[in-house]
């Protein structure tokens, strides 16, 4: 296989931002739970979101793609002749087993090496005690489910991925029985069960929703004391309800603008055109650590754009609830005048790849003085980083981040081209060559 060559350059320009990958494939599969015929405009067609098509297509929903538009004709989903292969995204993977658990037949999902590393026990337990047959291969994928879910309680923890509380939410409607889901512990990238709930809305949807503690539900990634971990309960009960066949125009993705928005923060000025700030994304917070590193903001409605202002300050953030900013955040901060700490984000040695080791090799290979944690990392900044070659291990996160980090190196960062990036943000490559990043 061929190596991609990033030299690095300066960031300027405009761009229009990627659409939502999070919501993509939640539209998708709420429209295809719904009777009838809904339009999601402006979705994401990535190697993800493809795998979330075939699958809901398998299951009975007649899906058309147009131009900048996937057409969903719906409801009466039932269980697949074969085996769902989500391929590398674990959104569908964790999202269609709860889906998959009410029919009343035998669901298997599988995927890729990499999905069959990432850990799924604490969604089956959930479903096991609320009457699904669930089988894994050591509470990782193969997995096979059959229900129907017959108890009315389904209780998760919320401490490994908010995916498996987003997929009991997505399932209690369809269950044929009031049912409440119950969150314990500490809640992890909890911006992600708003999208849920709200999108659930748009559908038609509607929870009773009740906390232990709402203030948890917005915390600033900076206080130490308002983000130390939270031992909370909520609770989001449902009635039997019926998804609604919608329009629906899905965001900008600020998880796949934190990347030319950092090249911005360091080598230039960028303006994305077309990011809500008011939108419940998680990594909008994006903006909040670049302006706290010392970058300059300026938001004009949709407009936003990061200008770099000298040297990154140092910060400590908890990332709980950004945790997929780690390794571009990470990059930001390598030259940082100071000591940075990322911390609070201990469910990222559960991703694609363990992203808090894969983040540390990445930085050292280009001369940052960095060292993992359990939950994070430290990092000491440095004035520059020196080229290097970075095993990416097909992590589109890593090796999206590891291009960023050529802007402020002195040679070039060479990578296998695999194509990795295809899988969140597939104009990446003409996106930063679009705003200065020489690419070979």
């Amino acid at each position: 296989m061929s190596d991609i060559i990033f030299k690095g350059g300066e960031a300027k320009g405009y761009l229009t931002p990627t659409p939502s990958k999070s919501h993509t494939h939640r539209a998708i599969i709420m429209a295809a739970l719904a009777e009838g015929r809904s339009t999601i405009t402006n979705p994401l067609i990535s190697l993800d979101t493809e795998a979330t098509m075939d699958a809901v297509s398998a299951m009975g929903a007649t899906v058309t793609r147009e131009e900048g538009r996937i057409i969903v004709e719906g409801g009466n989903l039932h269980a697949p002749e074969k085996p769902i292969d989500v391929k590398n995204s674990g959104t569908t993977l964790r999202l269609l087993t709860g889906i998959c658990s009410s029919f009343g037949e035998e669901v298997t999902l599988t995927g890729d090496e990499s999905i069959q590393k990432r850990p799924m026990g604490p969604l089956l337990d959930s479903l096991s005690a609320a009457g699904v047959k669930c089988t894994s291969n050591d509470g990782k994928a193969p997995v096979t489910v059959c229900g129907p879910v017959t108890g009315n309680m389904l209780t998760i923890s919320g401490g490994v991925s908010s995916q498996f509380v987003s997929s009991l939410l997505m399932t209690a409607p369809i269950t044929g029985q009031p049912t409440t889901i119950k969150v314990t512990g500490n809640i992890v990238s909890e911006p992600y069960l708003d999208i849920t709930v709200g999108m659930m809305s748009c559908f038609g949807i509607h929870f009773d929703r009740n906390s232990l503690d709402e203030s948890m539900i917005r915390r600033s990634p900076f206080n130490r004391q308002a983000n130390s971990s939270v031992e909370a309960c909520k609770k989001y009960s449902a009635q039997p309800q019926k998804y609604k066949p919608t329009d629906y125009l899905v965001p900008g993705d600020f998880s796949a603008a934190a990347f030319p928005l950092v090249a911005a923060g360091l080598t230039g000025s960028v303006t994305i055109r077309g990011l809500d700030i008011r939108d419940p994304q998680g990594d909008r917070r994006i903006l909040n650590v670049l302006q706290a590193a010392g970058c300059a903001i300026a938001i004009d409605g949709k407009e936003i754009t990061v200008s770099a202002a000298g040297r990154p300050r140092p910060l400590d953030i908890n990332m709980s609830m950004i945790p997929d900013l780690f390794p571009i955040v990470a990059v930001l901060l390598a030259t940082a005048d100071g000591k940075s700490r990322l911390w609070g984000a201990p469910h990222l040695r559960f991703k694609e790849s363990d992203r808090i080791a894969m983040t540390e090799q990445m930085l050292k290979a280009l001369g940052a003085d960095i060292t993992a944690t359990d939950d994070g990392c430290i990092i000491n900044g440095v004035e520059k980083l020196h080229g290097g070659r970075v095993e990416h291990h097909g992590d589109h996160r890593i090796m999206m981040a590891a291009a960023v980090a050529s802007l402020i190196a002195d040679g070039p960062v060479v990578m296998e081209n695999d194509g990795c990036w295809k899988v969140s943000y597939p104009g990446f490559i003409e996106q930063m060559k679009k705003i200065g990043l020489k690419i070979e």
